[in-house]
């Protein structure tokens, strides 16, 4: 006999392939599925506006699951929703190479539209989302035709809310009155350890009130509660909404809901028969009636709404041709067609302009020719634009203008990052974000996240060595370089003049795949002079700036700042070549002929020096080499003083090259 046709037997169809899904992983997190189901029930059903059969519907609803750990919750409600995820997919929950990863994972399921898992960023990253809708929204839309106009809505967790990244952007969130973000907080007092309490006792609704949010609280298996809460947080267009959902962990399980048991391990096959029981479930392990089925199936109506959509596309298309074709072109992350040849033209000027400057005033010459040929890059600081020099005669902040392209992010660095990297997942926009190198430890798992994930998210980095003097070692990085490096798909730039810091923004803003790091300085560095062909080469990373006189004996290999150390040491030497290595990732992708040539396999006798860590340059001089650089924390004085303290100088170069070449 069927089990008739009702709301919460339509949730449980969650809540079963939820827990069979990781009893036969063995592996999983079957509670916050278990309990957010029936949020799930009415939000997917009701009021996501998507479509699975084109999950790249430009207009789409973003859906950000940050408690990630819970993600067969997602994979549940993409296959029943009808995405291209398979039973077979659900079977091979945490499986090598499955669609199904422990965590939702960028593109391995059609629909998941950001990598979650550790707590905090999913919901920086739903923010950066609103952020990114609210300011395209702004830039295109006009007083009679919509076409960017959608929702971002993140389910979180006690874990996300305790985690400092949460504050951070949600403060920011507030600020910004980003009001199509909607959150639904899973309010289940339960973590891994147990009953939350005990270590968090904050006031939600006060919190959250206090940045600026609409605050709504319901039963979290009340369908009808969640439906109205929802509908006045869609109403509410000046605020986000957070609706706190107290909810029970795991329900359905007679043993288990409600205790830390059923948040990260298998029920137990025992346990999955008494739930069966329990939720009045008779189908077997994943199966799902036809019926049920039919009750979440949303391609018609997802077809139906890409459809209406296409239409005011067209309309507005005719009205408005040309911010039709440049919405179109941003959305496809395609730069305009002359980008790289003015990009090239600019470099030129640089180069014979011949000019002595910080490199961080570079970089900023470089955003002042550069941004105004790309509209989507949105700029911003971690409140430091002064001193990062991120701000350009065009910028105009979001807060005033939301059709503007700088965001001052205040001092939240790893809010900034997170936030970015949902900015970047929107489409549409290339952000960059900025802050001293040392505090990139503040960011630095949002950082990783925008490798993981391989977006186009560029992060500047100001003060980089020593050289910024007086502040000292809490404000001097000294190993921040190495991590960066350390970080796969991610390319770090540390360029040595104006012409390197040029190169090195053209290289960012062209990478269609992946993050880059540019890393620059506080003091002034002196230009070198290069021949067209050594400013070709630069941009493949690593490069011979100088040519040994006479017969190769040794090469110097630096970056940044102590490029000038390298060439006045060169021009005390003979035999020696100086090569110039501002993006050691980039040389590392050429191939090994061109290698070969900046580095002859044959030279052993190699010095490196960077004012930096000098663990990293082992694998360049190898073990018959030396390397110049730190091995200890800063000191505070001036930059001049802490050169000669640390070794860092002409002579040290000098003499590293003579004991080796003796």
């Amino acid at each position: 006999m069927t089990t008739p046709l009702n709301e919460r037997r339509i949730a449980n169809a969650i809540r079963v392939l939820a827990m069979d899904a990781v009893q036969k992983a063995n592996s999983g997190h079957p509670g916050a599925p278990m309990g957010m189901a029936d949020i799930s029930d009415v939000v997917w059903r009701e009021f996501m506006n998507h479509n699975p059969t084109n999950p790249n519907w430009a207009n789409r609803d973003r859906f950000v699951l940050s408690n990630g750990h819970g993600s067969m919750l997602q994979y549940a409600l993409l296959h029943l929703t009808g995405y291209d995820l398979s039973i077979e997919d659900l079977k091979a929950f945490r499986q090598l190479h499955s669609k199904t990863p422990g965590h939702p994972e960028l593109g391995y399921a059609p629909g998941i539209e950001t990598t979650t898992g550790p707590l905090g960023q999913g919901i920086a990253n739903a923010v950066g989302f609103a952020l990114a809708e609210k300011t395209l929204a702004a830039q295109f839309n006009k007083d009679d035709i919509q076409v960017v106009d959608h929702f971002t809505y993140c389910f979180l967790g006690d874990g996300c809310l305790m985690e400092g990244v949460s504050h951070e952007a949600c403060s920011l969130a507030g600020t910004l009155g980003l009001g199509k973000l909607i959150a639904y907080y899973d309010d289940n007092g339960i973590s891994i350890d147990g009953e939350v309490e005990g270590w968090f006792s904050d006031d939600t609704e006060q919190r959250f009130l206090a940045y600026g949010w609409q605050v709504i609280k319901v039963d979290g298996h009340d369908a009808d509660a969640i439906r109205q809460a929802t509908l006045e947080a869609k109403a509410e267009t000046a605020k986000p909404t957070i609706i706190i959902c107290k909810t029970v962990i795991g329900l359905g399980s007679p043993n288990k809901q409600g205790k830390e048991d059923s948040h990260g391990a298998p029920l137990g096959h025992d346990e999955i028969v008494l739930t069966r029981e329990a939720l009045g479930w008779t189908d077997e392990a994943f199966v799902i009636p036809e019926d049920v089925y039919a009750a979440w199936d949303a391609k018609a109506k997802g077809a139906e709404s890409e459809a209406a959509w296409n239409e005011t596309f067209a309309a507005y298309a005719a009205k408005y041709p040309a911010e039709a074709a440049e919405l179109k072109r941003r959305l496809s992350g395609e730069l305009p067609a002359d980008f790289v040849a003015k990009a090239d033209a600019y470099i030129a000027e640089v180069n014979a302009k011949a000019e002595t400057i910080a490199t961080r005033k570079a970089s900023q010459n470089a955003l002042q020719a550069l941004v105004p040929l790309l509209p989507e890059v949105l700029g911003g600081s971690a409140d430091l634009a002064g001193s990062n020099l991120t701000l350009w005669k065009g910028a105009q902040g979001v807060q005033d203008n939301p059709a503007g392209n700088y965001v001052h992010y205040g001092v939240r660095e790893f809010g900034m990052t997170a936030i970015a990297n949902g900015v970047a997942l929107h489409g549409g926009f290339i952000p960059y974000v900025a802050t001293f190198l040392m505090f990139m430890e503040y960011a630095r798992n949002a950082v990783r996240m925008s490798a993981l994930m391989k977006q186009r998210v560029i992060h500047v980095y100001t003060h980089d060595s020593i050289g910024l003097g007086e502040d000292g070692p809490t404000h001097q990085p000294v190993e921040q370089i190495a991590s960066l490096r350390g970080t796969p798909n991610l390319n770090t730039w540390r360029p040595c003049d104006t012409v390197e810091a040029a190169i090195s923004w053209k290289s960012a803003l062209t990478r269609a795949e992946g993050p880059t790091a540019l890393i620059f300085s506080r003091q002034n560095l002196p230009f070198q002079t290069r021949t067209q062909a050594q400013i070709e080469n630069a941009a493949k990373g690593g490069y011979v700036l100088a040519e040994e006189k006479g017969e190769l004996k040794a090469i110097i290999i630096a970056t940044g700042s102590e490029v000038s150390l390298a060439m006045e040491a060169y021009a005390q030497l003979e035999g020696v070549r100086v090569v110039s290595m501002p993006c050691a990732e980039e040389f590392m992708k050429q191939d090994a002929a061109y290698r070969e040539a900046v580095l002859p396999s044959n030279i052993r006798a190699r010095v490196a020096v960077e004012a930096a860590h000098v663990d990293y340059w082992w694998k360049f001089v190898g073990l018959d080499g030396r390397v110049i650089g730190m091995t200890t924390y800063g000191e505070s004085a001036p930059a001049k003083d802490l050169f000669q303290f640390f070794g860092i100088t002409t002579e040290a170069v000098v003499a590293a090259v003579k004991e080796i070449t003796a």
